[in-house]
């Protein structure tokens, strides 16, 4: 089988993880095309691997090691300021095994390691993660199952919820009467408006992190820019969710008007 077509359906992931990684899109982008790079001069490392995907997070990490962490002490942005004080095996631990749903024996091929010490890599994330600071979060959900869902989530996370806004408009009320510091977004809303436009209007007024969670990812990794940071795929697991909550707050992903996602 061509590289291309091992590559190709994992790159929408290698990219997202990348992402929540490094906290920033571009970074993050850099570091999947030095994979590209390293795959097309040495194809033997997907060929002969027995997982192509854990594979292809291996080549990454270790492209993510060769950052000189140095140049974050003179770091200007919220995320590379956390980054700076982040414990970066964890981290990666974490990402892997609850972003992108490894098992911690996969999680110890892609970072070398152990699987024990993936393990308890895992669990030194967890118990760092739960010391973040809280916030509220306003959710742009039109299912109303999914809606109830993800309040329970939040609020079960030691989060408020500023409100379930099921279209755009409901969505604007909520953000003005109930500021948020963190917005959980579907894209399709129950008034056939965009989630994606109901989004940009608020980052006219607010500057926080958001979240898309969607059935269709790929319309939003699409490699056209801006492109949101954070995305989870339905159908989801409250793993995953609560780790982006954490990354998004963790990171200090603040959203700029600058940054208007592109539908």
């Amino acid at each position: 089988m061509a590289i291309s077509h091992v590559v190709e359906p994992q790159l929408p992931h290698l990219r997202r993880f990348a992402r929540a990684l490094t906290g920033d899109q571009v970074t993050g982008d850099n570091h999947v095309e030095a994979v590209l790079q390293t795959v097309l001069a040495r194809p033997e490392l997907l060929s002969r691997a027995s997982d192509p995907r854990v594979a292809l997070y291996r080549i990454l990490l270790s492209t993510c090691r060769s950052l000189d962490l140095s140049d974050l002490a003179k770091a200007t942005s919220a995320g590379e300021r956390t980054l700076r004080r982040m414990t970066p095996l964890p981290r990666q631990a974490f990402l892997l095994h609850s972003l992108e749903g490894l098992r911690a024996e996969q999680v110890a091929e892609a970072m070398a390691i152990g699987t024990e010490e993936a393990e308890r890599l895992i669990e030194t994330a967890s118990h760092e993660i739960a010391r973040q600071l809280t916030t509220r979060i306003l959710i742009i959900e039109d299912e109303p199952v999914i809606a109830l869902d993800l309040e329970a989530l939040v609020e079960g996370s030691g989060h408020s919820v500023a409100g379930i806004a099921s279209t755009h408009r409901e969505a604007l009320e909520l953000a003005e009467a109930h500021p948020p510091g963190l917005v959980l977004a579907d894209v399709q809303l129950a008034d056939k408006s965009s989630g994606l436009d109901a989004v940009n209007d608020l980052l006219e007024n607010l500057c926080v992190p958001v979240i898309f969670i969607t059935a269709y990812p790929e319309r939003l990794l699409s490699g056209r820019r801006p492109e949101p940071a954070f995305v989870v795929t339905k159908p989801y697991s409250a793993d995953t969710v609560l780790a982006l909550i954490s990354q998004a707050l963790f990171f200090g992903r603040m959203a700029q008007r600058r940054d208007r996602i592109v539908a």
